[in-house]
């Protein structure tokens, strides 16, 4: 008789159950060994730490485990993208990715596979997805200012390549407002080109001209001096 072959994430996953019951058999017989301490306010008290610590732990495991696909993801997403097209290595990876943002949606890992795959279907030209995706991002970033600005530069570029120029302009202008934005110039330089296109001459020429006087080293001045003097 042939036996079939066990795929070793297979054995992982079919370990992982007999892992939990070990350990909480482990945590019980404990208990039960030393019940007459639990039968205190303070043995409750044990009691309920050694379950929280339980709890962190296992879900520490999950989360280990989350990142472990996020990164087999990213990986075949970029050997993808080596052999094919940005369009084809998202369709590739998508379902992947899909089931890493539903399994794990309330983990890191789930929250940062939202946000990567918002930039690669931004990549794919697949916009909507990406806004839909970005938007999701925002609020799981919120409280995190360097990702939650990435995330309206993602919107901006993903409005824009939509050609709805005003709502680009929105999310760029709150990039732009911020004090302490390191690529505020980039934000200033897709105002300077959403304006002109809105057919607001003006507010382009602002956008660009503090470019010139803020950002003396940006890697747009060169251009924007065109734009100004042209």
């Amino acid at each position: 008789m042939i036996k079939k072959r066990v795929s070793r994430s297979r054995k992982r996953d079919l370990n992982e159950p007999d892992e939990f019951i070990t350990f909480w058999t482990k945590i019980f017989g404990w208990i039960s060994k030393y019940k007459l301490l639990f039968s205190s306010a303070l043995g409750v008290m044990i009691a309920i730490m050694i379950v929280i610590m339980g709890i962190v732990y296992f879900i520490k495991k999950s989360e280990d485990k989350a990142f472990a696909l996020l990164q087999r993801g990213v990986v075949k997403y970029q050997t993808k993208l080596k052999d094919g097209t940005p369009e084809k290595a998202f369709l590739d990876v998508e379902k992947d990715f899909q089931l890493i943002m539903d399994k794990y949606s309330n983990r890191n890992a789930g929250k940062l596979a939202n946000f990567i795959c918002a930039n690669f279907s931004y990549t794919a030209k697949n916009y909507d997805k990406a806004i839909e995706l970005y938007n999701k991002s925002l609020i799981n970033f919120n409280d995190e200012l360097f990702i939650k600005d990435l995330i309206l530069k993602g919107l901006g570029y993903a409005y824009k390549a939509k050609k709805d120029f005003k709502t680009a302009a929105g999310y760029f202008e709150i990039i732009a407002s911020e004090p302490d934005y390191t690529l505020k110039d980039e934000a200033l330089f897709n105002l300077g080109e959403l304006y002109a296109a809105l057919g607001d001459h003006d507010k382009s020429i602002t956008a660009f001209k503090k470019i010139l006087s803020d950002h003396p080293g940006s890697m747009y001045i060169e251009i924007v001096k065109e734009k100004v003097t042209g």
